[in-house]
């Protein structure tokens, strides 16, 4: 039985940021080595602050110690970007993806990651846009979803985090993706009661990935992998660690 050219997989969350990291780099390691297909995973994590590695720690406002004791995780991430914020109730989309002709390039990549987030935030009547000079997707009231990925050997991961109906007031102790006095928005507080679940975000998100990309990815779950070996023994490590 011949691969699909891509897998979607929903992770129910939420999930240690740490855990989905490893998770990301034994993916994209298999990936690399042409073992599996391209993947897009999807999830929620639990509370955490991630710095990219050019992130100024000057744009966080309180020590690891300091969020520690707020039972809020803290971890320096491989991705481009500064520092962000996730927590449950906002969707993060990690496409681990071999680039080819039509997604050469980093810029051409943060389009069409940005892309994907406006459309999806369109569905649920929320108009977001690009920024000139500023990544990400953007809104009347503030930005809406974040992206921070890195290539390696011509394969993306990490990728984006969209707000739906998260606790924003964990970005209040830093200086959201190094932009200070900006806001971050959700989709609860422009739709209020109109918030969609983040599960129809979440289905939503994955139809805008292949309508972007083109790839539609094979919507599966961690148990649904026997036809791709190398993929099930990285999901089987995941789900018993």
């Amino acid at each position: 039985m011949s691969e699909p050219p891509a897998i979607g997989i929903f992770l129910p969350g939420p999930v240690r940021y740490a855990a989905a990291a490893r998770l990301q780099e034994e993916i994209l390691h298999a990936r690399i080595a042409d073992e599996v297909p391209d993947v897009v995973l999807q999830t929620q994590h639990f509370p955490v602050v991630t710095l990219g590695r050019r992130g100024r720690d000057e744009h966080l406002y309180c020590s690891p110690e300091k969020l520690q004791e707020l039972g809020i995780d803290f971890h320096v991430a491989p991705r481009g970007g500064d520092v962000t914020y996730h927590a449950p109730g906002q969707v993060v989309l990690y496409p681990i993806l071999r680039l080819d002709a039509g997604r050469t390039g980093s810029h051409r990549y943060l389009h069409v990651l940005e892309e994907i987030a406006i459309r999806t935030a369109a569905a649920f009547h929320v108009d977001a846009f690009r920024r000139e000079g500023k990544s990400g997707a953007w809104t009347a009231s503030g930005k809406i979803a974040a992206i921070g990925f890195r290539i390696r050997r011509w394969v993306t991961y990490h990728g984006l985090s969209l707000n739906v109906d998260p606790d924003l007031t964990g970005f209040t102790f830093m200086a959201p993706c190094g932009i200070e006095d900006e806001p971050v928005a959700s989709f609860r507080m422009i739709l209020g009661k109109k918030c969609p679940p983040v599960a129809e975000v979440m289905k939503e998100l994955h139809s805008q990935f292949g309508a972007v990309t083109g790839l539609y990815p094979d919507r599966r779950t961690p148990e649904s992998l026997d036809d791709i070996p190398a993929l099930r023994e990285i999901f089987q490590r995941f789900v018993s660690a």
